[in-house]
C-alpha cells in the first residue's frame, strides 16, 4: 500500500501494460490475402502455309507463317526466328525478328507482328535458296513453338529451248529414260537370239 502512494504512475503503467497485452492476445491476427496472381500460361498456334512450295530463279517467295493465341491479344512482345535446313545442315536467317544473314538483304520478315503475321519474304530466289523453312516463336515464359515448316523448291532455266525443270525432275527424267532402256534391251534380247537362230537354219537349207 505505501509503494502505491509513493509510485502512483508506476502501478498504473504496468497494470496499462498488462492490460494491453491481454487485449493484443485476444483480438485474432487475420492473414491478408496476397496481390499476387500466377500468370495464365501462353497457349500459341503456329500455321505455316503452304507445306510445299516451288518457285523459278529470280521470282520473289513470301512463305506464310500466322500466330493465334486467343488468350493473349497482343504479340509484341514475342520473339520470332527463321531458319532453314537443307542438306548443308541448319542455317539461321532472321533472329529477334531481324535478319542476321550479313550483307544479304533478300531475307526479311513481313506483315504485322501484332496481328500475328510473321511471314518470310526471299527477294530474288536461287537454287541456293531451296530447303525446308522453320517458323519458330519464343514466347515471353521462355516457351518455344515452331511450325510445321515449309519445302522450298527452285526451278533453274537449262538454256536448251528454254525447258525450265528443277533438279530433281530432271534427275527423275534421266533414271526413268535409263530404266526403259534396260528393259527394252531385256524383254528384246530373246527374240534377237531367235531371230539369228532362223537366220543361221536358212542360210544351211
Amino acid at each position: 500500500t505505501l509503494l502505491f502512494f509513493l509510485f502512483p504512475g508506476t502501478d498504473v503503467g504496468v497494470s496499462g501494460g498488462s492490460a494491453s497485452k491481454e487485449s493484443a492476445a485476444g483480438t485474432p491476427i487475420t492473414a491478408q490475402p496476397s496481390l499476387l496472381t500466377t500468370p495464365e500460361p501462353w497457349h500459341l498456334l503456329v500455321t505455316q502455309t503452304p507445306a510445299k512450295e516451288k518457285a523459278k530463279e529470280g521470282e520473289t517467295v513470301v512463305l506464310n507463317c500466322h500466330l493465334n493465341s486467343p488468350q493473349r491479344p497482343s504479340l509484341t512482345d514475342l520473339m520470332v526466328k527463321w531458319y532453314k535446313e537443307d542438306e548443308k545442315g541448319q542455317m539461321d536467317l532472321l533472329q529477334n525478328n531481324v535478319t542476321v544473314l550479313p550483307n544479304n538483304s533478300r531475307v526479311f520478315m513481313s506483315g504485322d507482328l501484332s496481328q500475328g503475321d510473321v511471314s518470310l519474304v526471299i527477294l530474288n530466289v536461287t537454287t541456293s535458296d531451296h530447303g525446308i523453312y522453320f517458323c519458330e516463336v519464343t514466347l515471353p515464359d521462355g516457351k518455344v513453338v515452331t511450325g510445321d515448316g515449309t519445302k522450298l523448291r527452285i526451278r533453274r532455266a537449262l538454256g536448251l529451248f528454254g525447258i525450265e525443270e528443277s533438279i530433281g525432275t530432271i534427275i527423275g527424267v534421266v533414271a526413268a529414260g535409263i530404266g526403259g532402256v534396260v528393259v527394252l534391251i531385256i524383254v528384246l534380247t530373246p527374240q534377237l537370239r531367235r531371230c539369228i537362230l532362223c537366220m543361221r537354219q536358212g542360210s544351211r537349207q
